[in-house]
């Protein structure tokens, strides 16, 4: 699931370099955390958040197909450097 949001992400911004994933799990729940350039967060949210809400969809599928529950967040880049 880790290399599905990578793939998009990575193909939907103009610096790939700066995708970051942070994956935790809890049980049968796993929580991603997708980092990108402060200026290209906008393209991964898409419109009115349309992008991240398809993401999170194909997400979900992949996950229950799995037998667990997939949780995509989308935080500021400032917010990782925070909890550094």
């Amino acid at each position: 699931m880790k290399n599905f949001i990578e793939f998009i992400a990575k193909h939907l911004v103009d610096k790939p370099e700066a995708v970051v994933i942070e994956e935790t799990e809890e049980g049968n729940k796993i929580k991603y955390k997708l980092f990108v350039d402060e200026t290209e967060t906008g393209k991964v949210i898409g419109k009115q958040g349309r992008t991240a809400k398809a993401i999170r969809t194909l997400l979900g599928a992949i996950a229950a197909k799995q037998g667990k529950i997939a949780i995509l967040e989308i935080p500021d880049r400032h917010e990782k450097n925070e909890q550094q």
